[in-house]
């Protein structure tokens, strides 16, 4: 972990085949609000998805998202999952992660920007700089 963000390693099972997926998750304060999750789709090939990062807190107790991303824990007899379900127009994707080092990379996270006070770390002039700059 850094100053200003964490990036983890997990591997994750794709529903339905035993063999896991490697995957990197981020977050930095200076995108207080999301989170970025990419996975291993090939040799050097990422496919990275960006997403709110309450989905994440809220999927770790209850069924959360709409859309592209749902997230929900799930348990099995050996252990405690959380779903991750992505959809794009290329295909969908059901995960399954480790509940525990989910919860740890949200706390991770929580460190450095503290849940709901995201607000306070937005650089909104920054922000504004950039999309006029386009």
């Amino acid at each position: 972990m850094s100053f200003d963000g964490v990036h983890e390693e997990m591997l994750v099972a794709v529903h339905g085949d035993g063999t896991p997926v490697r995957s990197r998750w981020t977050y930095r304060a200076g995108e207080p609000y999301a989170v970025t999750v990419a996975f291993q789709a090939g040799p050097g090939r990422w496919v990275e998805w960006v997403f709110a990062r309450d989905i994440i807190d809220a999927g770790l107790v209850g069924s959360a998202g709409l859309g592209d991303v749902r997230i929900r824990p799930e348990r099995t007899l050996e252990h405690s999952v959380v779903v991750l379900e992505i959809s794009s127009p290329e295909g969908e994707a059901r995960l399954e992660l480790d509940l525990r080092s989910v919860a740890a990379f949200l706390d991770a996270t929580a460190a450095i920007v503290p849940l709901g006070e995201e607000e306070d770390y937005l650089d909104i002039d920054g922000l504004i700089d950039e999309l006029t700059r386009v």
